[in-house]
């Protein structure tokens, strides 16, 4: 499932992505940004303060209008779907506040989905357990708490997390480095606490297919 925002939203990239077999669903004015890469959402989430043309959209694809302020447009597309692999564009630039509020609530369903944050540059997948991927030799590995959270060890990384305890506001992972190119990160079992694992953006087909391969694959099928 693509979950897009109103922030920065690379076009061709979400084609690809929908191209691959991705749902579109826009977070209230993310929509906008569905319609302007010439592609159209299957459902549309949100209090639609920010949607150009609410009424535009009857019959023409599923709306869901929550009223509900206590959480973010992008907050209310997550408890409102399910999907074995969220990637979420639009949610971060922009607006810092929204990038903040977008980490907020990565943080929440980071153990319940499995969430990709897309920015200009990166991306950033959140984590509760332990995870291998393999990227270039030398290659820029961040990881950044969202909670604090202890890692028991860490393999193929410049910088080893054995027996590392990373937290908001005190230590973070930020500029490791891959020594071979495969890693694995394993954090203290039992306890799920959030972190994200940031990567440049060109890893993000690779992540999702690793991420698809750890559970059944399904037939595309409704959001909802």
């Amino acid at each position: 499932m693509i979950i897009v925002g109103g922030g920065t939203v690379d076009a061709e990239l979400l084609t690809d992505l929908y191209a691959s077999g991705g749902h579109l669903v826009g977070a209230d004015g993310g929509a906008d940004q569905i319609v302007a890469a010439g592609l159209k959402p299957e459902l549309i989430v949100g209090d639609f303060d920010s949607l150009k043309d609410p009424h535009s959209w009857l019959g023409k694809t599923r709306l869901m209008q929550i009223s509900e302020q206590e959480t973010t447009d992008f907050e209310k597309a997550l408890y409102s779907t399910r999907a074995p692999v969220t990637v979420a564009m639009g949610m971060t630039g922009r607006r810092f506040d929204h990038t903040l509020a977008a980490l907020d609530a990565v943080t929440r369903y980071a153990a319940r989905r499995k969430i990709i944050l897309v920015d200009e540059e990166d991306v950033a997948l959140a984590l509760t357990d332990a995870f291998s991927f393999t990227v270039a030799p030398g290659e820029r590995v961040s990881i950044h708490p969202l909670a604090p959270v202890t890692f028991w060890r860490s393999e193929g990384l410049k910088y080893p997390l054995d027996a590392v305890k990373l937290a908001p506001g005190v230590r973070t992972g930020t500029s490791n480095e891959a020594l071979e190119g495969p890693f694995t990160i394993v954090p203290e079992e039992g306890v799920h606490a959030p972190y994200l694992l940031i990567l440049p953006r060109r890893h993000l087909m690779g992540l999702v297919a690793k991420l698809l391969t750890q559970k059944p694959t399904r037939q595309r099928k409704a959001p909802v």
